[in-house]
């Protein structure tokens, strides 16, 4: 028999009623012969209200005891799946992460996955049993319970798939697959049929909120297909995540759009150009766990350079404190400047690699349209551009418009 792995969000267990659709499907697929592996999240809010309650408790919650807490929502969600599944007389058995034995490292609240202890499991699905995981947990060397951040349930979803070499990971949302981008900014967005890992890697890594990018980066190690599917409808293919690159998929250059408006800029006047500035400007940022973006280095005139960057805008401040009272007077710049109301819009595509002038073309739809451009980076498969965040909906949907991505390849 062929086995499947199912993910179903909060959203998706939102109340009873949805976790008795959730049940209906998925004796469904066990009725068309399937056998099934299903992990769940808590119900949607229960993770936010459990967070806040440790924040009522404790200013800065312990990370092991909160990991304790916030881990009993995907426990509630478990029990009634399985109770709702054996209510209609399918066989059902919920396990936590720590009975199944997902081995992670003990770095609470952002734990990995090392390894995970299949045999029980296996046996339970040889007796006929629908197996309900709970996500995002696992237990550390100790025997401490352990969680793996916000969206770990899908890459508990993507290692037991792994583990139990399931023939492919369903993950259900509510959204029916990936699209070309968000269709509330471009409603002629399109559904893809198929995307390669290495498109929903930069999509994820660019701002696409569908899939957490810790459980891509999962699947493409292992070789896990993903699906992405909506929980809401009944029928749909969704959107297959795959390895595969064949003629039987979509031959686009540009698979899709990305964006993300959590960007500041910061931009170093007047440093020596010498060999090791760079360091001398990023080093004490790197000290203070500040994940930098975007770097540019502009050429040098008369000895003197500029230097700019970008970060998450949460670090903007703290990040123009770190260049202003240790940066500058170390290096001698002449000055620090920033902002924080800027946006990432980003194409990313196999096809970049085979097409020439894809980049010459995303620069001139969005100059005539007066977007003017502060910074770019490049990759094989990606291009990514800094503008004004008042723009950034305006770049998409002329983007989108440019390269045809309304259109089927």
């Amino acid at each position: 028999m062929t086995l499947i792995v199912q993910k179903y969000g909060g959203t998706s267990i939102g109340s009873i009623e949805r976790i008795k659709n959730v049940a209906r499907r998925i004796a469904k697929f066990q009725s068309l012969g399937y056998q099934l592996v299903v992990v769940v999240s808590a119900m949607s809010g229960e993770t936010n209200r459990l967070l806040a309650l440790a924040k009522e408790a404790q200013n800065n919650p312990n990370p092991r005891e909160l990991d304790v807490m916030v881990s009993t929502g995907e426990q509630v969600s478990i029990a009634l799946l399985s109770m709702v599944l054996i209510e209609m007389g399918v066989k059902a058995r919920s396990y936590t992460g720590a009975q199944v034995r997902i081995h992670t490292d003990n770095a609470y609240n952002k734990a990995r996955i090392l390894n995970i202890d299949e045999d029980k499991l296996r046996s339970d699905i040889d007796a006929g049993y629908i197996v309900v995981v709970a996500g995002f947990q696992g237990v550390d060397e100790s025997g401490s319970i352990t969680t793996l951040g916000r969206g770990g349930s899908d890459t508990t979803g993507v290692a037991l798939a792994a583990a139990l070499n399931a023939k492919e990971c369903q993950i259900y949302t509510d959204v029916d697959g990936i699209y070309t981008t968000d269709p509330s900014i471009v409603p002629e967005a399109r559904r893809l049929r198929t995307i390669t890992f290495e498109e929903m890697m930069e999509l994820a890594s660019l701002g696409s909120k569908v899939l957490q990018i810790r459980s891509v980066e999962f699947a493409g190690k292992y070789k896990v297909r993903l699906r992405v599917l909506s929980s809401f409808e009944e029928e749909g293919e969704g959107t297959l995540i795959t390895f595969e690159e064949d003629e039987n998929m979509e031959q686009a250059i540009i698979a899709g759009i990305a964006f993300n408006r959590d960007e500041a800029k910061v931009t170093v006047l007047g440093v020596p150009d010498r060999p090791g500035i760079a360091y001398q400007i990023l080093g004490p940022v790197a000290d203070a766990n500040i994940d930098v973006d975007m770097i540019i280095q502009n050429v040098g005139h008369d000895g003197m350079t500029d230097f700019s960057f970008t970060v998450h805008r949460n670090e903007f401040a703290r990040t123009m404190h770190i260049l202003k009272s240790q940066v500058q007077p170390h290096v001698g710049a002449r000055d620090v400047v920033g902002g924080d109301r800027i946006a990432k819009v980003s194409l990313v595509g196999v096809g970049m690699r085979s097409y020439v002038g894809i980049a010459s073309k995303m620069f001139r739809s969005l100059a005539e349209e007066g977007i003017n451009i502060q910074m770019i980076s490049t990759s094989e498969i990606k291009i990514s551009v800094i503008v004004d965040e008042k723009y950034m909906e305006l770049a998409v949907r002329i983007l989108h418009k440019s390269f045809d991505l309304d259109q089927v390849p």
